[in-house]
């Protein structure tokens, strides 16, 4: 059979894994709950008459509101295949984007995870008129639960008028509406369709080598569209899917499950090295001599160097004494891991594949469903520092200014209720403006510098691109985070979050009583172990590019703090507020000639 509507990947599921008792699975409290094949379909197409014996009708717009969880995938479909619009909302984003969101699309049904979720949003409700009732994935009494929709439609099945609806249900029709994370300003609905999801499935499906028999994990949240369509391609591919609630599980729950596939983003990737390496700096002796060995052999790593017989015979050595550890801490399973939404340092990725986990980097937008360029398996579809080569069937065009360009049939169809926002992103050839800057290297892969937004002129009329300074920045194991700053000013400076996890492991090597963060970053031992650092990384850069003065921060940067996105990118718009005395103070006078330290 065809799958040309998103739903229709069940049919196409259950003749690829007919008898399968772990398609969707997921734990709560310790207990994993596992829907077969059967099960999947059967409750889906109750929940589908359940929503229409609600009176939902086609074009009704329901929203979800949870983290990972199988039954996702039952309200996904069960509401797709109605013809109502799903609309899957962050679970960490603030009460007045909550609010905007809700009443801005005109919600009818909310579906949220649990109590939790619940008190979120309970005293926003009456604020949003348009809003019938809520559900929730687990029990909590006084309100109603997801099983009791599907018990209704159950008991009042109606599978004539349901597959009536379906046929009806073409490939360009709407199927979402996915509200971007709002960190710039109000939240924008980019309206996307059945085709513009399926085509980049279809584009990527070739790429993992799985099948019926392998497993996969999911932990990034599910509303984005990346993580959403990777579950649509591994259901395609047959796949069972492990869900993860919490972030936190991953570690035991890699062990547990054993995928052979899973997506991340770069900032998960940076947090499992730091500890790594903080691991093997508290070794001694020879073990520590043979991890620095190891990971020495693995930073020169590069694709197909293995073939080399010096070389070869080294990382073969690496893998068995050191890097068989690592890999183990992942499952006895995983091969590919598949990182997005944000740029991945170069060297993670050469030590990783080092490590014998092969990371495959894309790029794209939730406007473009959201892949437009991924690595692969193909001659030069691998090459560290950039996303690939180009999806099949995605056109991209370099404007004069080094902007992004894409036209294809991933594209969304606009931004909901927002036709001036859509031409501002449109040009009147069509394409669509990423805002990302980048080049078309002579392989052919695509590399991307920076967002066209983010990249700033300094008052001698140089241009800094931040995001490269800051990917390298943080390869210090003592910087976490960083947000270079500068724009108009005479030079570039930084807003740091130094690794506290690391400076406390190396105040107790020095022997160094550290109480809190506070504490640390106004330490004199440390303000100079990190103007050590930033002269460090500095050598890297020309001379207008160096950061002249930076402050510390005694805090980390969280979701819940609001300093990273939903997808733990750097909340630019909110940091420059947050920090607008500090920024003050790093550009309050003239000296930029030797890199300083401002105290928070």
């Amino acid at each position: 059979m065809e799958v040309t509507r998103i739903f229709d990947l069940l049919p196409w599921y259950k003749e690829l894994c007919p008898d399968k008792q772990d398609a969707i699975c997921g734990k709560d409290e310790d207990v994993w709950n596992k829907y077969s094949t059967d099960e999947f379909i059967e409750k889906t197409n109750n929940l589908s008459y359940g929503l229409l014996d609600l009176g939902i009708k086609r074009g009704d717009n329901i929203a979800s509101i949870t983290f990972n969880r199988p039954e996702w995938n039952i309200l996904d479909m069960g509401v797709q295949q109605i013809g109502a619009i799903h609309i899957p909302i962050y679970p960490t984003i603030s009460d007045s984007d909550y609010q905007y969101i809700l009443n801005h699309a005109e919600v009818k049904y909310i579906f949220v995870s649990g109590e939790e979720m619940f008190r979120r949003i309970k005293h926003i409700i009456p604020k949003v008129p348009s809003l019938k009732a809520i559900y929730t994935f687990k029990d909590l009494f006084g309100v109603q639960h997801l099983n009791e929709l599907i018990d209704k439609g159950k008991e009042n099945p109606q599978p004539e008028k349901l597959e009536e609806i379906k046929n009806s249900i073409k490939p360009d029709d709407l199927v979402t509406i996915i509200y971007t994370s709002g960190t710039t300003g109000t939240p924008k609905g980019a309206m996307l369709t059945h085709g513009n999801i399926l085509s980049n499935c279809m584009a990527v499906a070739h790429i993992p080598p799985f099948g019926p028999e392998h497993r996969a994990l999911s932990f990034l949240p599910i509303c984005h569209i990346y993580e959403r369509m990777m579950n649509y391609t591994l259901l395609y591919k047959g796949l069972s899917m492990y869900y993860v609630s919490n972030i936190a599980h991953v570690a035991d729950q890699l062990k547990e499950i054993n995928p052979h596939v899973m997506t991340t983003v770069p900032r998960l990737l940076e947090r499992v090295y730091d500890k790594i390496m903080a691991k093997g700096r508290a070794l001694t002796g020879i073990k520590k001599q043979m991890f620095f060995w190891a990971h020495n052999i693995g930073m020169k790593y590069d694709i197909g160097r293995e073939k080399e017989l010096i070389y070869g015979a080294k990382l073969k050595l690496a893998r068995k004494l050191v890097f068989s550890k690592w890999k183990a801490a992942f499952g006895e399973n995983l091969d590919i891991i598949v990182s997005g939404g944000a740029a991945l340092q170069p060297r993670l990725n050469r030590i990783f594949w080092a490590v014998g986990l092969r990371i495959l980097e894309g790029y794209g937008l939730t406007e473009t469903s959201p892949v437009i360029a991924v690595s692969d398996f193909s001659t030069n579809g691998i090459k560290f520092g950039t996303v690939g080569p180009v999806l099949r069937g995605v056109k991209v065009k370099i404007a004069e200014d080094g902007e992004i360009l894409v036209k294809g049939p991933n594209v969304m169809n606009g931004y909901y209720k927002a036709p001036e926002l859509t031409r501002e992103v449109f040009d009147e050839e069509g394409w669509f403006h990423t805002g990302d800057v980048g080049h078309i290297t002579p392989e052919g892969q695509l590399k991307i510098t920076d967002r066209k937004k983010v990249i700033f002129k300094t008052s001698f009329g140089k241009y800094i691109a931040p995001q490269i300074i800051e990917n390298k920045f943080k390869e210090s194991p003592f910087i976490d985070q960083i947000m270079v700053v500068g724009a108009n000013q005479k030079f570039a400076g930084a807003i740091i979050v130094p690794n506290f996890e690391h400076l406390q492991s190396w105040c107790d090597v020095k022997g160094i009583d550290c109480n809190n963060y506070s504490d640390m970053v106004n330490l004199p031992v440390i303000k100079k172990r990190i103007d050590e650092e930033v002269k460090k990384y500095n050598n890297s850069f020309g001379e207008y590019e160096r950061i002249k003065k930076y402050a510390l921060v005694d805090h980390e940067w969280s979701v819940e703090g609001g300093q990273l996105s939903a997808t733990l990118k750097v909340r630019r718009s909110h940091l420059a507020k947050e920090y607008v005395h500090l920024i003050n103070q790093i550009f309050s006078n003239g000296n930029n000639n030797n890199s300083e330290r401002i105290s928070d």
